[in-house]
């Protein structure tokens, strides 16, 4: 019997790992977006596809799944993972600077549309009880598709991937309440009041343990790890803290994605960051495939067949309804009008949090049967539409929102060079870079994503354009790759190193002069690669001295001399400490990134 059931798990397998093998990389030489691919593969060779004709013929076993179970362990950590690079790429500043659409934004589409969801349900005859769980579950979306859509088009940190992300990070956090709300009222005796003060004090609980641990004891775990030189080390370590800060949250009724992506936000803020990445990146791509497909396998058509009008019409329904919410909300946001549209469309289907919060009210009798399964099909049919939807919301916007008057300065591409320049920021501080190189015969590139400083620039005859220079394409375009140096005159601190790993990722040798904040800051910029920090600060306190000594009457030649001993000091002291702090394992890791999914 155990080595049937064993033999049973591992065809099951097999028949993901042929997925991701052979159908997956058929469906990328055919243009199809590979979710597309895993999402089908699951409806094919899922229980209730060819799986279901097992009986009449015997050898489909060997290619279908036979048990959901023996792979969705593997396919739920693909959402953790998914979270866990997603705090990566964010940091407490970031998240404070979002703070508006998260709770604003975001809050408001969870309430808004969960409402109207209950009302609907309520007014089909269900129960107010019913109507609150279906209406909190189908209000979410899916963080997994939707993000692995806008992530395969570089497009996370568009106005669009911006405002997604927000919506969705709001979600995960509203599946807490939600999840302790079907739990209260699956509970049979007992205080209703006692026992969701226990959830929220054990997820509160939950959450300041992770935080304290990650605080005290992260950087130094990474730190003794990537003494050892050890790639397999550092794989290690990093799954460690990502399924163990999940499993702290799981224990307190918390999602594990919920645990990862607080360790993926703390982990943002060391300079392990982006070795991290690397090293993840191949794994969560093949775990969030197998997510997918489960995602694929919950597809019923019966349940077509057995509601052929009244189920597709819920799926457009729910798409149709959730948008109009989103949409003028996004709009009144400050959100542009193509922007809002398509973060409308790709936040219109159920997602993967809808299959937690429904199946766990059908365990506890909250929900029947028809209900759960009726309501698992409309999620799961609209989730895989969630592909299509991004491609519809392409074509559609230009033909709904007239683009403006293109202006010319911010058109502008940057002209071929060689040894030269390139200025990242065109404000007082890049300005002032780019006068000084001109005036040395130093040829520039400068770049800027202000619209007024470009323009501004541009009438005066400099050599500055528009764009983002976290960008590979705009950086190759900027001539980074033929660059003899790159300056980084901007002040906030997160776009900083994402510039400076993004430069160094495609140039390893090319010189980086950064600004800093402080010495701190710039002790932090040379662990992530930079050439050369200038701390603000500290230049600022060299420049009052130097005003100070000389309105004292002291000699010019002799103060100059000192103040250029006393920086050089200061550069000879910060830079050997951080270069002793960079993790030898980044240079061990693949600069290009290989993705499954």
């Amino acid at each position: 019997m155990s080595a049937s059931i064993n033999m049973q798990a591992y065809s099951d397998a097999l028949v993901v790992l042929g997925t991701a093998g052979i159908i997956i990389p058929m469906v990328h030489a055919w243009g199809l977006n590979p979710v597309l691919g895993w999402l089908g593969a699951g409806v094919l060779l899922g229980p209730l596809g060819l799986g279901s004709f097992i009986q009449e013929a015997p050898f489909l076993y060997w290619f279908t799944v036979v048990d959901p179970s023996h792979i969705s362990g593997f396919a739920d950590l693909g959402v953790v993972f998914l979270l866990f690079l997603i705090g990566l790429e964010l940091s407490y500043e970031r998240l404070i600077a979002m703070r508006r659409l998260v709770f604003g934004l975001g809050g408001l589409q969870v309430l808004v549309t969960a409402a109207i969801i209950a009302i609907i349900v309520k007014w089909l005859g269900y129960s107010s009880v019913v109507a609150a769980i279906l209406g909190g579950c189908l209000a979410l979306s899916s963080t997994a598709i939707v993000l692995e859509v806008l992530s395969r088009q570089n497009r996370l940190r568009t106005s669009s991937g911006i405002a997604s992300f927000s919506v969705l990070l709001a979600q995960d956090l509203a599946v807490i309440p939600i999840l302790i709300f079907v739990s209260i009222l699956g509970v049979h005796g007992g205080s209703v009041i006692e026992t969701a003060q226990n959830a929220i004090v054990h997820a509160l609980a939950a959450i300041a343990i992770i935080i304290f641990v990650g605080r005290a004891f992260l950087r130094p775990l990474f730190r003794q790890v990537a003494r050892t030189k050890s790639r397999d080390l550092f794989i290690a370590a990093t799954l460690f803290v990502i399924v163990g800060t999940g499993v702290v949250a799981a224990l307190a009724n918390l999602s594990m994605a919920l645990g990862a992506f607080i360790a993926g936000v703390m982990l943002a803020e060391t300079e392990y960051r982006h070795a991290i990445e690397t090293v993840i990146e191949p794994v969560k791509g093949l775990l969030l495939g197998m997510f997918f497909f489960t995602v694929g396998m919950g597809i019923d058509f019966r349940e077509l067949l057995h509601w052929p009008i009244w189920l597709p019409a819920c799926v457009v329904g729910l798409i149709a309804l959730k948008a109009a919410v989103l949409i003028p909300l996004a709009r009144a946001f400050g959100v542009p009008w193509a922007a809002a549209i398509e973060t409308g469309l790709l936040m219109g289907p159920g997602g993967e949090f809808a299959f937690v919060g429904i199946t766990l009210a059908a365990s506890l009798g909250v929900i029947n049967r028809d209900a759960s399964s009726f309501s698992l099909a409309l999620t799961s049919l609209t989730m895989a539409l969630i592909p299509l939807l991004s491609i519809l919301a392409n074509r559609i916007t230009p033909l709904i929102v007239k683009p403006r008057p293109v202006n010319p300065a911010l058109a502008a591409e940057p002209q071929p060079q060689t040894r030269h320049a390139i200025v990242v920021g065109y404000g007082r501080v890049g300005r002032l870079v780019c006068e000084m190189l001109e005036k040395n015969g130093v040829p520039y590139t400068a770049v800027d994503n202000d619209t007024a400083a470009v323009t501004q620039g541009r009438a005066v005859g400099h050599s500055v354009y528009y764009g983002n220079a976290i960008n590979p394409p705009f950086l190759k375009a900027c001539g980074v790759m033929e660059a003899s140096a790159v300056v980084v005159t901007i002040h906030v601190q997160p776009m900083i190193d994402d510039i400076v790993e993004e430069v160094r990722r495609l140039r390893p040798d090319v010189p980086i002069i950064s600004r800093a904040r402080d010495e701190g800051h710039a002790r932090h910029l040379y662990t992530i690669g930079v050439t050369d920090a200038v701390p603000v600060v500290t230049e600022a306190s060299f420049q009052l001295a130097e005003s100070t000594l000389l309105s004292l009457g002291l000699p010019v030649d002799a103060v100059e001399k000192t103040i250029q001993t006393r920086r050089a000091q200061v550069r000879a002291e910060l830079q050997p400490h951080a270069m002793a702090a960079r993790p030898p394992i980044a240079s061990t890791v693949p600069a290009e990134r290989t993705e499954v999914v």
